[in-house]
């Protein structure tokens, strides 16, 4: 509240996170009172528990046209990625070998490779066009390659800034066919595109349910049947011995109606492209050549709109507007101006860089918040000069 006037709210920053979906509350409320036992006990208390766990991973198994004994549940997109890369090297890995990732991976990708470059792993980076898209050619170079056996490439679905989606079936094909795992991070092409396991070839995908309408702290990994796989967390053996720890019912339901909810939705998606296509007509109408789409214009998430804005950066025009809450691809320090690691890698001009703002819609935004938005951006951007 500001001199009596309420503060706009629109909210266009899906990407980051996503509000509680009404089934995934509707399945954990009931879970505060009952189900409360250890789903690893055999009694009374510890029956109900399990019914729930087990229900919900089949949820998320369906979600995925997956077997629900390949569905590993975990704290997260973090914890499945590390689990993912980790996992495999733990089981396969030897100094020299490679890992393949992309160059715009999220950091709960690269981080990991990192590490294990420390433990004698070879990481290599795939570059990305203009786009943001990987070429499988790249990568069947990269693979054909005599100097080290790769034994593991993690590819995301989608980018998580740019929306741009990558060929990873194709890319499936070439490093199972190569003999290595194939990865990918599905945390934010689930429940705004098909995620079917089966299509994609992989060995691993990851899942964040904060990231679909599902409660924060509690994820997903699916792993194909005879995919080495040594725990990241080591214990008593829950999840098949997969991931130790005491699973929480509580948040494996909303995970698990998150995911059917999702699934049910994915129509509605058609409709949230359409209001994404409503904004960017907008602004470009409004500022023309003050404004450059960032990413690829057809294979992307049909929720994200990545917009440079030229003349300021894109904390500067957000914090214009502040009622309208969305990312900056940029970094600012002091008097400084930083590019985001991904349009650096896609060789943007950092005129356009400098000032992205990523505008990430959900499937509850509505035609009249997409309006106002392009308003309050419309007129920030004037007041910032953009030109």
């Amino acid at each position: 509240m500001s001199g009596g006037v309420a503060l706009e709210r629109i909210y266009l920053d899906h990407n980051a996170s996503t509000p509680l979906c009404r089934e995934a509350r509707a399945a954990m409320l009931p879970l505060l009172e009952d189900a409360w036992g250890n789903p690893s006990s055999s009694h009374w208390a510890g029956r109900p528990a399990r019914e729930v766990l087990e229900r919900a991973r089949t949820r998320v198994a369906d979600f995925l046209g997956a077997d629900p004994a390949m569905v590993v549940f975990t704290s997260g997109g973090s914890e499945s990625n590390n689990a993912a890369l980790k996992g495999v090297w733990a089981a396969r890995g030897r100094p020299g070998a490679k890992i393949v990732v992309s160059a715009i991976e999220h950091p709960a990708v690269l981080e990991p490779v990192r590490f294990l470059a420390r433990q004698g792993a070879r990481v290599t980076l795939l570059p990305v066009d203009a786009t943001g898209r990987v070429d499988p050619g790249d990568l069947a170079a990269e693979l054909a390659r005599a100097d080290a056996e790769t034994i593991l490439v993690s590819v995301m679905q989608a980018n998580n800034e740019t929306g741009t989606l990558q060929p990873v079936a194709e890319l499936a094909r070439l490093a199972r066919a190569a003999g290595a795992f194939f990865h990918t991070d599905a945390a934010q092409s689930a429940g705004k595109v098909p995620v079917d396991v089966a299509e994609i070839g992989c060995d691993l995908l990851s899942l964040a349910g904060h990231k679909l309408h599902g409660p924060k702290g509690v994820g997903a990994l699916y792993v194909r049947p005879g995919t080495p796989l040594e725990p990241l967390l080591h214990g008593a053996g829950h999840e098949a011995g997969r991931r130790a720890g005491t699973e929480s019912a509580l948040l494996a339901a909303g995970l698990g109606a998150a995911c059917a909810a999702a699934a049910a939705a994915l129509p509605r998606m058609a409709e949230v492209s359409r209001l994404r296509e409503t904004l960017w007509e907008a602004l470009r109408r409004e500022l023309g050549e003050g404004v450059a789409l960032l990413g690829h214009p057809v294979e992307r998430l049909p929720n994200t709109l990545y917009v440079g804005f030229r003349g300021t950066t894109g904390a500067e025009l957000l914090a214009r507007c502040p009622g309208v809450a969305a990312s900056t691809g940029a970094a600012c320090h002091g008097q400084g101006r930083q590019m985001s690691a991904v349009l650096r890698a896609m060789g943007v001009d950092p005129v356009w860089g400098e000032g992205a703002v990523r505008l990430s819609l959900g499937r509850g935004n509505s035609v009249e918040e997409v309006a106002r938005a392009a308003t309050l951006l419309i007129e920030a951007a004037r007041v910032a000069g953009v030109h």
